[in-house]
């Protein structure tokens, strides 16, 4: 009431106190200003909200997507690989993909019929196993129920194809019962899922059925394993 009556004073009549005064009414500009910042922010997240849900979905999917893709990749290789006790999946090596040294194809049909020993190597491990290859050749396993193939992982080495097939034809002088097969894409190595860049050696018996297998060099004993296998087998 002190307030209204020297308004009054002052300037001869008396402000509406229902009007703000400059302050408050910069006040509520604020306030205003405020709830609109806050309305326009609460849009926005409505806006944003389905698009972040959208995304944990679409990531969710992805991930189970890529779990069920690489256990179908497992499997499949799983269900390719060379078992003991099994007869291995179909190979073939022929035209671009390899062959005998003369051009022929090769198949791993041929492996049935006969006692088999396979010998898979990479050029740069063609030593690695020559124990076991003089071991078997001493053996003097009759040829119409044994036979041995050389096949020769050709895509693991640097060095020219050309100075293989020199080296081979050594070999299969050296070896002339054994017959050498070349592998240029690495068929056997998917095909089997045996060790790549290595020296394998492998063994099987007249049905084509796995009896003895091992990736890398082998040790005294394990050549004397192959050769009693190979005999039980005979």
């Amino acid at each position: 009431m002190t307030a209204f009556l020297r308004e009054l004073r002052r300037t001869g009549k008396a402000r509406d106190v229902s009007e703000p005064a400059d302050s408050t009414r910069l006040g509520l500009a604020t306030f205003d200003e405020h709830m609109r910042a806050i309305q326009l922010e609460e849009s926005r997240l409505r806006t944003n909200v389905p698009n972040y849900y959208t995304r944990r979905w679409m990531m969710r999917h992805f991930v189970k997507w890529l779990f069920v893709v690489l256990a179908v990749v497992l499997l499949n290789q799983a269900a390719q690989a060379l078992e003991m006790g099994a007869i291995p999946p179909k190979a073939e090596l022929k035209e671009k993909l390899g062959g005998r040294l003369d051009g022929q194809p090769w198949s791993s049909a041929e492996l049935q019929g006969k006692v088999s020993v396979l010998f898979y190597v990479d050029p740069d491990e063609k030593d690695t196993n020559n124990e076991a290859s003089e071991a078997l050749n001493k053996e003097k396993f009759p040829d119409d129920t044994y036979q041995s193939f050389g096949i020769i992982n050709m895509a693991a080495t640097w060095l020219p194809n050309f100075a293989i097939s020199s080296a081979l034809k050594d070999k299969q002088k050296r070896y002339p019962k054994t017959i050498y097969v070349r592998d240029y894409k690495k068929v056997l190595v998917h095909a089997w899922n045996i060790a790549d860049d290595s020296s394998d050696v492998l063994a099987f018996d007249k049905k084509g059925v796995l009896i003895f297998r091992k990736d890398g060099k082998l040790t005294a004993a394990e050549i004397q394993t192959l050769i009693k296998v190979i005999r039980e087998h005979l």
